[in-house]
């Protein structure tokens, strides 16, 4: 069994409770529900492991179904940083 795409992973910011049950290994419908009502009150979860901060889910489960969650959150590209201003340019006379 091969690595799952990133496309075929559940987002577990937006799926619904029956989806997280379907998908995620040793996540039934408690949890599944849980995972959704953390989600509504604390908003999204930035990484898979910040599933770890839902009641019943422990690092555990968490390790045994990252290849199969995404948070659907791109991580931005590292911004440039500054450019440094030239000194202006002093007319030769």
């Amino acid at each position: 069994m091969g690595a799952a795409q990133a496309s075929d992973r559940i987002d577990i910011n937006t799926a619904d409770a029956s989806t997280l049950q379907q998908g995620l290994t040793n996540v039934g419908p408690h949890k599944a529900e849980a995972i959704v009502a953390y989600r509504r009150q604390h908003g999204h979860f930035l990484r898979v492991e910040d599933l770890t901060r839902v009641k019943g889910i422990g690092t555990a489960t968490v390790e045994r179904n990252r290849q199969r969650m995404t948070t659907g959150i791109m991580k931005s590209p590292a911004a440039e940083p500054p450019r440094r201003a030239l000194p202006a340019s002093v007319p030769r006379r």
